[in-house]
């Protein structure tokens, strides 16, 4: 079977997440490994018997690599993204793929010129659970759907160096945490909003802390969302409908779905994977679209990324937060 050859960009926590689900995919294959730390590469390089790169450069200029995972911190996307396409590569980039709409209108511009594949990295909308779920909507299981709630928090102390309290890296909860929200009732809606409510409580470094969000989709769809840091809290999603409701318990990585009908018993859809296949779903896609030379997923298209990324835009404006000029750029070269 033909497989794709792919390296990677950034050796944290998410890069490793990637390394051990590719292995569970037929149709493509880690080969290498790239960091700002020649040593971290080397050293991630070894745990996955892969090679080390001395660069991002020198990763870019292998002929043998045909796809990159972008794994660094938000900040570096843009730039990082731009690199390899024009190197002739293809990329699936960690979410948040930019930090604004500019960056990513951009960059899809570039895609399309060097017909090259380019998709955000949001594997939540790759669960089997998510697919169930998109199913069940389209066949009219819970009739109208008339709201989406849902909520993602994290607990936890973090130092105001730490890379999400720190806008020089694009902190806060938002590009983090409030993406998944946002895109769980994209996914639900799949359409651009018509008003935006929001309410903020930044933290002392001025990044959003946590914040709940009022998405007006129209004919009477509303979605109430919300994210924080340093607050406990389920990651849970609830899908109202005239006929019933879905619950998504720990929606970001769904295993399970339960279908409340009214007056009927509950019924459990089960769809359980292994922690070390949580992208194997997205990846497999991916390398899928690549094979097939296509240059877009027909699940997460640009477009789609580019209507949430405008949903983050417009938040961060009514919160008049923004992150430094370079992190904001959106000029190539």
């Amino acid at each position: 079977m033909a497989k794709v050859n792919w390296g990677i960009i950034g050796c944290g926590n998410i890069a490793h997440t990637f390394a051990k689900s590719i292995t569970h995919c037929a149709n493509a294959q880690l080969i290498g490994a790239a960091s700002t730390s020649e040593q971290r590469a080397n050293e991630f390089a070894t745990h996955y018997c892969i090679k080390g790169y001395e660069s991002y450069q020198a990763l870019m200029q292998c002929p043998h690599i045909d796809a990159i995972y972008i794994a660094n911190t938000h900040e570096q996307h843009f730039k990082t993204i731009a690199q390899c396409l024009m190197h002739n590569k293809h990329v699936l980039s960690e979410k948040p793929i930019t930090v604004n709409a500019q960056q990513l209108t951009t960059l899809s511009q570039l895609a399309e010129h060097q017909n090259c594949f380019l998709m955000e990295g949001v594997w939540m909308r790759f669960l089997p659970a998510i697919v169930k779920l998109q199913q069940l909507l389209s066949e009219g299981v819970i009739g109208k759907v008339h709201s989406v709630n849902a909520n993602f928090s994290l607990a936890g102390n973090f130092a105001d160096s730490h890379r999400l309290m720190n806008p020089a890296t694009a902190g806060g909860a938002l590009l983090d945490l409030g993406i998944y929200p946002i895109s769980i009732a994209d996914v639900v809606f799949n359409k651009a909003p018509e008003q935006i409510k929001s309410l903020v409580h930044k933290s002392t470094t001025g990044v959003d802390e946590r914040s709940v969000t009022l998405i007006n989709y129209g004919q009477g769809q509303f979605a109430q969302l919300s994210s924080a840091l340093q607050q406990s809290g389920p990651t849970e999603a609830f899908v109202l409908g005239e006929h019933g409701y879905i619950r998504i318990a720990d929606f970001v990585g769904a295993q399970s779905l339960e279908l409340h009908l009214n007056a009927q018993q509950v019924q459990h859809f089960d769809f359980s994977f292994n922690d070390d296949e949580n992208f194997k779903f997205e990846i497999a896609h991916v390398s899928e679209c690549i094979l097939q030379q296509q240059t877009q997923s027909n699940v997460l298209p640009l477009s789609t990324s580019l209507r949430v990324m405008h949903i983050m835009d417009t938040l961060r404006a009514q919160w008049q937060l923004k992150y430094s000029d370079s992190v904001e750029t959106h000029e190539l070269g």
